[in-house]
């Protein structure tokens, strides 16, 4: 069995953000799985990097993922000014279609947890006409709480029962890091990805920008105008608050963590 090896890793303020881009994040994958490699997979940009500043263990939860995709283009841009030009955006819709293309030939299977109610049903019927010969072998749409005893045994007993290949995670960030680095050890799933509002826009519940706008780095800018109410205190709080920020590190005036102290304290490579 070969050995898994994973990306390298460009420092954005302190959280490791995986080299990739959407071909090699496929070939990653596969080779996780074929390792019998286990492990968690975060889909990280400002939000996710800006939350863990205030909140080490939130840190520690990307930087032992399996993988932080570069989910903005800001991660991109840091990844590129680092020297690795291959490197481009791995955005949580973009990474379910990727993975959902190439495990309808391989047979790789799948399990939906999260959304509001309704979602994963409708997320599945859609990904399995888009996708002929997808195996989604699961769904499950927890309430807006902790999960109590009962709940989570059923949820560790389906699970079980299906054995997925990947368990797709749609919560909100950091509620879904903060889930998949607790239950890795509970949940029989070899992989588990979280993607957020993902499930919202794969099942036609919300729309995403156009993708010239996602390219640009004003994608935060299009969902702020669809969802002012829920988003204006993430984006007000946080962009200016990064970019300070990482002015301070690119130009020496700011030190930050080292993201491998928190992947070693693991135990991970």
């Amino acid at each position: 069995m070969a050995e898994f090896i994973p990306p390298p890793r460009v420092n954005a303020l302190g959280v490791g953000i995986s080299i990739l881009n959407l071909t090699s994040v496929i070939e990653v994958l596969d080779s996780a799985l074929k390792s019998g490699t286990r492990g968690y997979v975060t889909v990280t940009g400002v939000h996710g990097v800006m939350e863990s500043q205030d909140d080490p263990a939130l840190r520690k939860i990307h930087n032992q993922s399996l993988l932080s995709t570069p989910d903005g283009m800001p991660m991109v841009w840091l990844g590129k000014w680092a020297g690795h030009r291959s490197m481009s955006r791995v955005y949580g819709p973009d990474l379910m279609e990727a993975v959902f293309e190439w495990s309808a030939r391989t047979g790789r299977s799948h399990y939906f947890f999260g959304g509001n109610p309704g979602v994963v049903e409708e997320l599945k019927s859609r990904m399995e006409t888009r996708y002929p010969g997808l195996r989604i072998v699961g769904i499950y749409t927890p309430p807006f709480r902790p999960l109590n005893e009962a709940e989570h045994a059923n949820l560790v007993a389906s699970v079980r029962d299906a054995a997925p290949d990947f368990l797709w995670v749609g919560l909100s960030t950091p509620k879904q890091e903060r889930f998949m680095a607790a239950e890795i050890d509970q949940l029989d799933a070899k992989i588990l990805i979280g993607v957020g509002a993902a499930f919202d826009f794969h099942a036609g519940r919300v729309s995403q920008a156009p993708r010239w706008i996602q390219r640009s780095g004003f994608e935060w800018l299009y969902r702020l105008c669809r969802e002012p109410r829920r988003l204006w205190r993430r984006y007000f709080r946080n962009n200016p608050r990064f970019l300070w920020r990482i002015a301070g590190q690119l130009t020496g005036l700011r030190t930050v963590p080292d993201p491998a102290h928190d992947r070693t304290a693991n135990g991970s490579n």
